[in-house]
């Protein structure tokens, strides 16, 4: 597999302050375990902390790569020739492709606690899916990314 010119790679990985949620579920299920005891008010702490940062983990763990002449985002793999040209959005802008002007047939890869957006127009004919909608940290390298990858194709 060929590489692309200037590869990319993201991680979508939840914010601190979930992990520090995660450890309040955890805190708030010992509290209810309390009256049964000190040890299943330590399991419950325990339980709670490791499940809540599991689920935060999972979320996060969904990435956004430019590799091989394909724009793999999530579960979708996309090849560049099939792509428009991007258009990096700010953070209001991103909560309206979100909302009101969001297509239900469109791709999304949101994430609410990333503020900047990438869409791109998807101009393969036989898809019926308008554009991709992607939550990213870094738009403007994206871009790039998916830019140098078209020319490179």
């Amino acid at each position: 597999m060929q590489l692309s010119a200037t590869p990319y790679e993201e991680r979508l990985t939840a914010p601190r302050s979930w992990w520090l949620i995660s450890f309040l579920v955890g805190v708030s299920l010992a509290l209810i375990l309390l009256p049964f005891g000190t040890l299943p008010m330590l399991g419950g702490l325990a339980c709670g902390t490791a499940a809540a940062a599991v689920l935060a983990s999972a979320y996060g763990s969904v990435r956004i790569r430019v590799v091989g002449g394909h724009l793999i985002a999530g579960e979708a793999k996309i090849p560049v020739s099939a792509l428009g040209e991007p258009e990096i959005l700010d953070e209001e802008e991103a909560r309206a492709w979100r909302t009101h002007k969001a297509d239900p047939r469109c791709f999304m890869l949101l994430r609410a606690y990333i503020p900047g957006a990438l869409r791109i127009d998807i101009t393969d004919p036989e898809d019926p899916t308008p554009y991709v909608f992607l939550s990213t940290r870094t738009p403007q390298r994206l871009a790039e990314a998916l830019q140098a990858a078209r020319n490179a194709a």
